[in-house]
């Protein structure tokens, strides 16, 4: 039996992150729908008390306000502002009340190129190169038209095929009308995979006891890997 999307994400933010590359997250939002493949993605655990304790991530200290949705029932976005600067988007994993996500750091767009490109040019002056519209989590949701306001919104299931474009495709075809993201899953997992410390996360949440950032070796809208520097008590 295929295994659907709402049960592979009740799994663990690392055991599920790379089985979703390769995958299409479509987004049909008001100002129009835009899908990219997914090429590198990041995932995160929970609380300091579970059974998957993740000093880098939101949901550390447990449920607030703003991670609300990371607490949800699997299946759903959680989209936060960082640095006052951009959006970023994760999807919602692991069982309600247990915490954890993966975010999308970069993609390729697949569909709605148009409104990707207007979208990115809204805050530069310069044309980003096409490799680079939805490279990096905060030009992802830039591209995607995500905001706080998509926070929490469902995920639909778009199934699961050798051609995940085609997939969205068709489901963008055939849905019109309300706002809405979905996912369509790969058949089969893609080939060759990078796998690294997440970039740019500080304190020990970014060192190589965290191994869980996933990229598709060679894609070229893969961002740069960065890794931050580990801080250190002054000595006396």
């Amino acid at each position: 039996m295929t295994q659907g999307l709402q049960e592979l994400l009740l799994g663990r933010a690392p055991d599920v992150a790379p089985r979703l590359l390769g995958a299409v997250f479509v987004c049909a939002l008001p100002g129009g729908t835009v899908a990219v493949r997914l090429t590198e993605l990041e995932a995160y655990g929970g609380p300091h008390d579970s059974d998957l304790p993740d000093p880098g991530a939101h949901t550390y200290r447990g449920r607030t306000a703003r991670n609300a949705s990371m607490f949800e029932a699997p299946g759903r976005i959680y989209v936060y502002f960082t640095y006052g600067l951009h959006h970023a988007v994760n999807f919602v994993c692991r069982g309600e009340g247990t915490g954890g996500g993966i975010l999308v750091r970069s993609g390729e767009v697949v569909l709605g190129e148009d409104v990707a490109l207007r979208r990115r040019l809204a805050n530069r002056s310069s044309e980003p190169p096409f490799v680079a519209l939805a490279r990096g989590p905060g030009n992802v949701a830039q591209a995607l038209g995500l905001s706080r306001e998509d926070d929490g919104a469902a995920l639909v299931d778009l199934g699961r095929s050798d051609d995940p474009v085609a997939l969205a495709e068709q489901a963008v075809l055939r849905t019109p009308g309300p706002a809405w993201t979905g996912l369509a899953l790969r058949q089969e997992a893609v080939g060759d995979v990078v796998v690294t410390p997440r970039t740019g996360v500080s304190g020990e949440g970014g060192t190589d006891t965290y191994p869980w950032r996933f990229a598709i070796a060679g894609d070229p809208t893969v961002s740069p890997y960065r890794k931050a520097a580990v801080k250190r008590r002054r000595s006396r």
